[in-house]
């Protein structure tokens, strides 16, 4: 009797202590959930401590160069300039230089320099802005020397004029040349890479894809075009659940080289910031790729002049830009 009873009773009561112990559960689970958070953000900051001391460790003793004798490493761009000049170099580490260029004569200037040096080199023709001709230009490089691993993409062209001065087809064609190419490029010859997980991406970027510049809007649209896709495909094979850690990307940033894009440069402090010969440029890209470096401006002290102004007011950087005055005339 007293079971009835207390059946009919105190069933509210039973829809209370259901109540109560359904409340201590959640109770359990959001400390348990801030327990975790608290857990994770710990780890998080270990991590990024460990990270800034070996940054700084390395800022001091940098990484050894890595070896690139028998990589079959690709320059686009290689019939002059910073692209003649990379190659030689690598040619001379060892390396088996695959030249790439629309430009006929120099692209085979740049072979026979390499072969005096003792060097392995081959030479093709592609206009890299031609998605079926890259393609193409694979399977022959495949067949006639082997998989690419180390992919340089070094072709660029660069109209100097106000954005209203530029021409329509000089403003594709910047597009076509600096930044689409390397889509192509990167489609067609990143798959043999991802199934060794060995491979070296290196991607020509600049100053100017840094910092905004007159008279170079549609230059300066592509370079940070090719900042943006590279940080885009570093995630991309990072992410994967394949492990593509045998894939390094280096991002190259200099700042006015003299490759002949450059009619006009303008330079107030040649003390601070001068005109880069390419044989300077390729020897800080070369010890950048060698050493695995995801980015590098040249000069160096401008990568940390950058980072600092970024977290400063936006006007503080333009009073910097305004004193430095550096930059290029319209053509």
């Amino acid at each position: 009797m007293w079971f009835n009873v207390s059946f009919v009773s105190t069933s509210g009561r039973k829809k209370n202590l259901l109540f109560y112990k359904t409340d201590e559960q959640g109770i359990g689970m959001k400390v348990y959930h801030a327990v975790s958070i608290a857990i994770e953000i710990m780890v998080l900051y270990v991590k990024m401590t460990l990270t800034w001391i070996y940054c700084i460790y390395q800022f001091f003793v940098p990484p050894e160069p890595k070896s690139v004798k028998d990589e079959v490493i690709m320059i686009t761009g290689a019939g002059h300039g910073m692209g003649r000049e990379m190659a030689m170099r690598f040619g001379r580490l060892g390396g088996i230089i695959v030249c790439v260029d629309i430009n006929a004569a120099g692209n085979q200037e740049t072979v026979d320099i390499i072969k005096r040096d003792k060097g392995r080199a081959f030479r093709f023709e592609c206009d890299v802005t031609n998605r079926n001709a890259v393609i193409a230009l694979k399977d022959k490089i495949s067949r006639e020397v082997g998989d690419v691993t180390m992919l340089i993409n070094n072709a660029g062209i660069m109209p100097c004029k106000p954005l209203s001065m530029t021409s329509e087809e000089a403003i594709r064609g910047a597009f076509e040349v600096n930044i689409i190419a390397h889509f192509w490029l990167l489609q067609t010859f990143l798959p043999s890479m991802m199934e060794k997980n060995h491979g070296h991406i290196v991607a020509m970027s600049s100053m100017a894809g840094v910092v905004g510049l007159r008279n170079l809007v549609p230059y300066c649209a592509t370079k940070f075009a090719v900042r943006g896709m590279m940080e885009a495909l570093h995630e991309e094979l990072r992410e994967d659940k394949k492990d593509y850690s045998g894939i390094k990307m280096t991002i190259i940033c200099p700042f006015i080289v003299d490759t002949g894009l450059c009619k006009h440069p303008k330079i107030k402090f040649p003390s601070l910031l001068k005109i880069l010969s390419p044989q300077e440029a390729a020897d800080n890209i070369v010890d950048a790729v060698r050493r695995n470096y995801y980015e590098i401006t040249i000069p160096s002290s401008l990568y940390y002049i950058n980072m600092i102004c970024r977290a400063m007011p936006r006007a503080v950087p333009l009073y910097l830009k305004d004193f430095l005055d550096s930059g290029l005339e319209a053509q």
